[in-house]
């Protein structure tokens, strides 16, 4: 698709204006450059940094304004790669810089080209490979910092060395926050104590081993968290830490921390008003039978209730609703003390990340907490003022309610938690607000709450599919995966499906593919998976055509590497091609460049959906006429024979689409030969050997076509398919099995294959005559059982005795296999049944005059074709014969005459 290039619409001397219309319909023209100062900064402050800096570039009035130093006090880059061109880019915006947050350890090298010496605070995630040197430079080039915030990755090749040049170079540090280092030894604690005096607050994160002693010696720390540290040694630790003088708040979650040492804490400090002891074991073992009562302080466990505990600490005598607490601390916050401010602040940050650890790792026992108290816990830190709280609580929100991560199973109960409780227009408000990194995060906990079917209502219902569909327009990479995985999990539902069209969700998925084909496989799998579901409806299919989606998806089929958008994409196009009779779909997927020849290539993917789901769309595809014949051209049918021949023992989906896909190609003459030559025969057999009702089904369709001709009929009896075909014909629980496979027998003992079976058995003797001879015996008898089986002899009797056509009316119904009308025969197929009426077998007589039944019953798919066809072919005669003939069975004369009632039917429509 080539991109349209924008008509000039206006005078170079019009530029910066814009005519509005008003009220009373007079045009007003709005000149934007004489905007106010004050006002076009704030219309700055909403967008993001590339549309800043591009808005900026517009006039030279614009420029000056865009660079104020109150729009660039701060950045926020974790959802663009940083490089030091791009940093330099920037360093001419970043004098006044004070705040920085960024991803990737090639982000954080960067930073010292921003050139920004003021920089106060640096948080950054995703920094795993960060190393000692890095962060050395980091320090030293920024002597101002008051805050370092690196986490929650494991940073293994950051040392005490790196630990002691940060405190020994940012001395006017207030704040450290690290994740993930094997060690801390005393000298690098001891560091932070002799050059950090104003360090208030210290949290090691999933350390290894950590200094205990050195921490006691921060005599300015006030906060301090250790949750998920290794290794320590709790006597030391509650010895030391309670000794320091202006401690607040500790969180110790996560760990192995003992009942004894919590109690020795709360009980020694006369500072310290809060522990926190999120999932630990041994304390809340103990709290259940042995609590801890310490007044004027706050122990937060999993089995206390963590928001009641808050509102009576806070609100003793006022608050009627726990659930309310931090909302009504907020509103009250101002008339707080600091302490308590500086407390409950950092007691949001630290329950935002246990609870979201604590929901990654999904430990056991929990259902009753997330459901009793989680829920509504994360909700209230998604309300939260600090962005980092809102962003790592909608997080956990999205990961607490996964309980099957590699299947997407979520659980209900979770999901309708966070629906009572209002969390569905809370995190639509969030993915509404204008930061990318809170709307990336707010749009994957909405999608994964909208696995749940009630819940996907519920955002519906909330506006959310336009929410969603705006993101996914987004130019940020991790918001428009998001909001596409979001459409995907909606789109599910059918009655979503239309609404998302109408919102112009469609088109906007289309638009994601072309805008990031490369290398960004979770937006494109999103994308691709979502149109999957689209295209299953009929109409939304015709908008997924409408939109460029064919030629999109096509493109994913041809050049994608990623096997889940490769999954997904075949997926799509198998269902667009699976509207043939609704719509020109099926033809188009056909006739786009490349199509037929990707997905042929597929079916030898390594990764069993990618092959199912392109056997499936070749599958549709074969329904029409060209595309049959273009598989073929294209390899498909030596393809799609080595793949049944590989699948034997692979799932049911990917046998049944890969029979289904043979059957479908094998209606035309020249592909059913050449099926039979390739070696088709034998997997057909075997696949019709399954107790799977579908994959049996689907094989015998595929062995009926091919019986059609003698080359493979022999090729049938020598590999051993007759008492297969004998088999579905008697015990399948199908009908459609038992029908086709009846017909397959009848072709191939009809007397064509009489002469092949003759020339290939003259040379070796009588023992393959007798063989032959036995086949047919055996399939005569079973066809006649299976035709018995529609007998009825009380219906049949009054039918032969009379002439209504009620009475034929109540056999017709009695034994038409519903599923038969969707079968489409040739005219050379409608002859040989004709042919068949005439046979000395009177067993043969009667199966085809059943399968003509059912193949020209009224309302059926192709009834009216079947119908013109046997006109043509002058049926009537022979028919009337069949029905008049004294030697044959009264099943041939019945189905005969209902045949002729049939074709009197179908003319007589024809004429009206």
């Amino acid at each position: 698709m080539s991109r349209r290039v924008r008509r000039r619409c206006a005078a170079a001397a019009d530029r910066g204006k814009r005519t509005v219309a008003s009220v009373s319909a007079t045009p007003v023209v709005v000149d934007w450059t004489s905007l106010p100062d004050d006002t076009v900064v704030q219309l700055f402050s909403y967008l993001n940094y590339r549309d800043r800096a591009s808005l900026s570039s517009t006039c030279r009035t614009w420029r000056a304004l865009g660079s104020s130093p109150c729009l660039w006090a701060s950045l926020d880059l974790r959802s663009y790669r940083v490089c030091t061109s791009t940093a330099m880019a920037l360093s001419t915006r970043c004098g006044h810089l004070q705040s920085l947050r960024l991803r990737g350890a090639d982000s954080v090298f960067a930073i010292s080209s921003l050139r920004a010496r003021g920089l106060q605070e640096i948080s950054a995630d995703g920094c795993r490979g960060l190393t000692d040197a890095t962060l050395a430079v980091l320090a030293a080039r920024h002597e101002c910092l008051q805050s370092i915030q690196i986490g929650p990755e494991q940073l293994d090749r950051v040392s005490s060395d790196a630990l002691r040049n940060v405190a020994v170079c940012c001395e006017q540090l207030r704040r450290v926050r690290l994740s993930g280092l094997r060690e801390i030894d005393g000298e690098a604690i001891s560091a932070f104590a002799r050059h950090c005096p104003d360090l208030e607050e210290v949290t090691f994160l999933d350390c290894g081993n950590i200094d205990e002693g050195a921490l006691g010696k921060i005599s300015s720390l006030r906060f301090l968290s250790i949750a998920g540290s290794r290794n320590v040694k709790w006597a030391t630790a509650s010895l030391s830490w309670s000794k320091l003088p202006k401690l607040l708040g500790l969180d110790v979650s996560r760990t192995d921390i003992s009942h004894i040492a919590v109690s020795r804490l709360l009980s020694q400090s006369k500072s310290l008003k809060l522990l926190c002891a999120l999932n630990c074991p041994s304390v809340e073992e103990q709290e259940m039978h042995n609590p801890i009562f310490s007044k004027g302080k706050l122990l937060l466990t999993i089995f206390t209730d963590i928001l009641k505990k808050v509102a009576s600490f806070l609100f003793p005598h006022s608050l009627t609703d726990s659930k309310l607490v931090f909302d009504q601390w907020r509103c009250n916050m101002k008339r707080k003390d600091r302490c308590l401010a500086d407390m409950m602040t950092w007691m949001e940050w630290i329950l935002s990340q246990s609870l979201l650890k604590i929901a990654e790792t999904n430990p056991h026992a929990m259902d009753e907490f997330w459901l009793k108290q989680g829920a509504s816990l994360l909700l209230s830190l998604v309300r939260s003022v600090q962005e980092d709280v809102q962003e790592k609580a909608a997080t956990a929100l999205a990961t607490f309610v996964v309980i099957d991560d590699e299947n997407a199973n979520v659980d209900p109960a979770r999901s309708e938690a966070v629906m009572k409780d209002g969390g569905i227009p809370l995190l639509l408000h969030l993915a509404r607000c204008c930061r990318e990194s809170a709307q990336s995060e707010a749009a994957k906990a909405i999608a994964n709450l909208s696995v749940n079917a009630k819940v996907a209502k519920a955002v519906a219902e909330e506006g959310g599919i336009a929410i969603l569909t705006n993101l996914a327009k987004s130019t940020n990479r991790l918001v428009a995966e998001e909001a596409a995985g979001g459409l995907w999990n909606l789109s599910v539902g059918e009655e979503h499906k239309a609404a998302i069209a109408m919102a112009g969700g469609v088109k906007a998925l289309v638009d994601l593919i072309f805008r990031w084909c490369e290398g960004n496989d979770g937006v494109l799998e999103r994308a691709a998976g979502a149109l999957a579901n689209l295209a299953a409806d009929d109409k939304c299919s015709l908008e997924v055509a409408r939109s460029g989606g064919v030629h999109a998806l096509v493109m994913l089929a041809r050049s994608c590497k990623a096997e889940g958008v490769l999954e997904q994409a075949a997926r799509a196009l198998a269902n667009l091609a699976a509207h043939g009779d609704n719509n020109g779909n099926n033809a188009a997927v056909g006739q786009e460049a490349g199509a037929l020849e990707a997905l042929v290539q597929l079916t030898c993917s390594q990764n069993e959906g990618v092959r199912q789901e392109a056997a499936g769309a070749l599958w549709n595809l074969s329904f029409d006429d060209r595309n049959r014949e273009a598989i073929a051209a294209a390899g498909g049918v030596e393809a799609l024979v080595a793949l049944a021949r590989d699948c034997t023992n692979a799932s049911e989906g990917l046998q049944e689409r890969a029979a289904g896909a043979l059957w479908g190609l094998s209606v035309s003459e020249a592909n059913s030969i050449a099926i039979g030559r390739e070696g088709g025969v034998g997997p057909l057999l075997a696949l019709a050997c399954s107790e799977v009702e579908d994959v049996h089904e689907t094989a015998a369709g595929a062995l009926w076509n091919l019986a059609f001709y003698s080359g493979n009929a022999l090729h049938i009896v020598e590999e051993g398919g007759v008492p297969v075909l004998v088999n579905l014909c008697s015990s399948s629980g199908s009908k459609m099995a038992r029908f086709m496979s009846a017909l397959a027998l009848g072709y191939m003992f009809d007397g064509r294959m009489d002469e092949v079976a003759i020339m290939g058995t003259s040379g070796e003797g009588s023992s393959k005559g007798a063989c032959f001879e036995g086949a047919r015996k055996m399939a005569l008898k079973h066809i006649e059982a299976f035709v018995g089986t529609f007998s009825h002899p009380n219906l049949f009797s009054l039918a032969a005795a009379s002439s209504a056509p009620a009475a034929l009316s109540h056999v017709a119904e009695a034994v038409f296999i519903q599923e038969a009308g969707h079968l489409r025969c040739s005219g050379a197929e409608i002859g040989r049944f004709v042919s068949m009426l005439r046979n000395p077998s009177s067993i043969l007589r009667a199966c085809a005059a059943f399968a003509l039944f059912q193949f020209t019953i009224p309302g059926g798919r192709h009834a009216a074709h079947h119908a013109a066809l046997l006109q043509k072919a002058g049926a009537a005669r022979v028919l009337r014969g069949a029905a008049a003939s004294a030697t044959a069975p009264i099943e041939a004369k019945i189905f005969a005459k209902i045949v002729l009632r049939n074709l009197e039917h179908h003319q007589s429509e024809s004429s009206a």
